[in-house]
């Protein structure tokens, strides 16, 4: 974890951005076929890079920031117990929870990294909200995969452990689960079948993106019916439709217009209180391709494939 000061800052418990740049739960397959046009050891670290281009161009933020260490090299753990990279990723899980304990926030902002970063602040907002909580899943995939399934990335894996469904170590560590009635998709339209078949078995309610063309409507009328007033939206930007712009991992046609997307999370604040909002799984293509021109130019330098970001936290 990073800390310094932000002598603006309220010490008061508030609104927390948690930088997260976690890239490991990608399979290094997966991440290395989705991004080509860069080496494989740039394209798999392309989270981390997209984790410093949102803090880049988001507002600036007076309020506490913290950010979870998450280490660059690779330790080529390989799959354990389904999960590839597992141990790292139960550690940088530890280490988001003790800064969510110890900043103690009413709302988080996440900014990833790859999908599995809103598992920590969703179930630290759960028990802060108990019956009053629910999320909403902006992603075109159900992220419902579990060990038993046949992709071993923990992004996949992000609400089938915060349904209670996921590795029993992880879940574990978890300060509360959220039941599966306060959970629901939107504009998810892609999957593997071995995962979308949990969202039946476990009645999770999906809007496609047909539902939410021209209305949020049917969102709204399952948010009033949950009785929640607190939300947390996780935006995977993987749900625009990539015939529009890429902004993921990987190429999906048929989601959602970034119009859409800024409409429907705009009703949903009309509606209930946001308390938590992740930005996940952004890679800046571009901006890959940028560093690979630019590394060892002179007066450049190499620098490491996935620099650290500079952070900070306030109390």
């Amino acid at each position: 974890m990073t800390i310094a000061s932000t002598p603006s800052a309220s010490s008061l418990p508030g609104a927390l951005r948690l930088i997260w740049p976690q890239w490991q739960g990608a399979t290094a397959a997966n991440a290395t076929a989705l991004v080509p046009e860069v080496a494989a050891e740039r394209a798999r670290r392309g989270y981390a890079v997209g984790a410093q281009v949102l803090q880049a161009v988001l507002p600036a933020h007076d309020g506490p920031t913290a950010v979870v260490d998450v280490p660059t090299g690779d330790r080529d753990e390989g799959s354990t117990a389904g999960i590839e990279s597992r141990a790292t990723i139960i550690g940088s899980l530890q280490a988001a929870l003790d800064i969510l304990a110890d900043q103690n926030p009413t709302q988080v902002l996440t900014i990833g990294g790859e999908c599995s970063v809103s598992v920590a602040p969703f179930s630290f907002l759960q028990k802060r909200y108990g019956d009053d909580f629910a999320f909403i899943w902006i992603d075109s995939h159900p992220d419902t995969d579990t060990a038993d399934t046949d992709y071993d990335g923990y992004h996949a894996m992000a609400v089938s452990t915060l349904l209670g469904h996921g590795d029993s170590t992880i879940t574990a560590m978890l300060p509360a689960i959220v039941p599966t009635t306060r959970v629901a998709y939107a504009g998810m339209h892609d999957g593997e079948p071995d995962a979308l078949v949990h969202l039946t078995e476990w009645g999770l309610p999906v809007f496609g993106p047909d539902d939410l063309r021209t209305t949020s409507e049917p969102l709204l009328s399952w948010l009033a019916a949950s009785g929640a007033t607190k939300v947390a939206i996780h935006l995977d930007v993987d749900v625009v439709d990539s015939n529009e712009a890429v902004l993921g991992l990987g190429e999906v046609p048929g989601g959602l217009t970034r119009a859409q997307v800024h409409r429907v999370i705009a009703d949903i604040g009309e509606q209930a209180e946001i308390v938590g909002l992740t930005l996940a799984e952004f890679v800046p293509r571009s901006v890959l391709q940028l560093q690979e021109m630019i590394d060892g130019l002179p007066l450049v330098g190499t620098a490491p494939v996935s620099a650290a970001i500079p952070g900070r936290a306030s109390r």
